[in-house]
């Protein structure tokens, strides 16, 4: 049994690092955010590393013990990686704070777009942002406009809205504000 915890130690530490890269990529380069919550990646790296320290039990070859020691050191600096990032941004969300405004769907209930206004204050700019929900958590930034305070949606069919006189087309996964 103690090399399945080695094991699953290990791949469970692969899935939530290649979720945390991709989570950083999606937020870089606007695409839909698959991964799940940091929270939730911080609690499976905190998992990974109570169950690589248990695989340390497993001193069968080289190989296992190896890979005991790579998942404990990836998953010890994933967790105070994750730990930092979640605390920034629980520290620095009243700051910069989001403010929902609005929820708007579609005629036939395919999209739903909520919208927030953010203020840095004095740290940066406000203005308004939307995001296309998706299933589960998943959520794609569609809308930013800067130095506005209102937004005004209207759909003109079931996928294509129009807001503050931008017309988005949501099927052929149109974005504004976003390079």
């Amino acid at each position: 049994m103690r090399k399945q915890y080695n094991l699953w130690a290990f791949y469970l530490i692969l899935v939530c690092l290649g979720l945390a890269t991709y989570s950083l990529y999606s937020n870089m380069k606007n695409t839909w955010l698959i991964a799940p919550p940091n929270y939730i990646l911080l609690i499976i790296s905190l998992i990974a590393l109570i169950l690589g320290i248990v695989g340390f039990k497993d001193k069968r070859n080289w190989w296992t013990k190896t890979r005991s020691w790579l998942t404990v050191i990836l998953s010890s600096l994933t967790t105070v990686g994750l730990f930092l990032v979640a605390s920034f941004t629980l520290f620095f969300s009243s700051v910069g704070a989001n403010e929902h405004i609005k929820t708007v769907s579609s005629t036939d209930g395919n999209y739903t777009i909520d919208f927030y206004r953010f203020d840095a204050g004095a740290a940066g700019s406000f203005g308004v942002r939307g995001e296309l929900n998706g299933p589960f958590w998943f959520k794609k930034r569609i809308y930013l406009q800067h130095n506005v305070e209102q937004v005004q949606a209207e759909w003109k069919n079931n996928e294509k809205v129009s807001i503050n006189n931008h017309i988005l087309k949501l099927d052929e996964g149109d974005t504004y504000g976003y390079q």
